[in-house]
């Protein structure tokens, strides 16, 4: 049995978090990300939602229903994706690390009793001139609707 790291994403800079957790997956760890919807992206809101809406609107020619490719819009998609990319994911030791990883918007009951989150400080976003938009708030704006607003609630 791995050893699970569970990792606390609020405040943390989303990209520099998951360059974190893809080396600790490819140690060997199994990782369970919390509170994703509150990692932060760095930049103009602006460039940050070009961006994504720039990636989403790359499609295939021959059906794009169907053959994709297919971007993720949920904060907990995105951020996989973001690990996906660090990962060497075609060969077994990259497949294997993926398999690890557990990517959550909120903190779940069950892996509270499975130990304290940590914090990485030397990923946590401290003020900067250009601002930052958090992982919910880009999700939101690329078309993501909350499974709450959905059902209703």
């Amino acid at each position: 049995m791995s050893e699970v790291i569970i990792v606390d994403a609020e405040n943390s800079i989303a990209g520099r978090l998951a360059s974190k957790v893809a080396k600790l997956l490819l140690e060997g760890k199994k990782v369970i990300v919390v509170n994703i919807d509150k990692a932060v992206i760095t930049g103009k809101r602006r460039v940050i939602v070009n961006d994504f809406m720039k990636r989403l609107r790359i499609k295939s020619n021959v059906n794009p229903r169907r053959h994709g490719p297919f971007k993720p819009r949920s904060p907990d998609g995105i951020f996989r994706r973001m690990v996906r990319g660090m990962l060497p994911r075609r060969k077994p030791k990259g497949k294997a690390a993926y398999r690890r990883l557990r990517v959550y918007r909120n903190v779940p009951e069950e892996v509270l009793k499975k130990g304290k989150p940590i914090k990485f400080e030397d990923v946590i976003y401290r003020e900067n001139p250009y601002g930052y938009m958090t992982l919910y708030e880009v999700s939101k704006l690329v078309g993501w609707i909350p499974i709450e607003e959905r059902m209703g609630g």
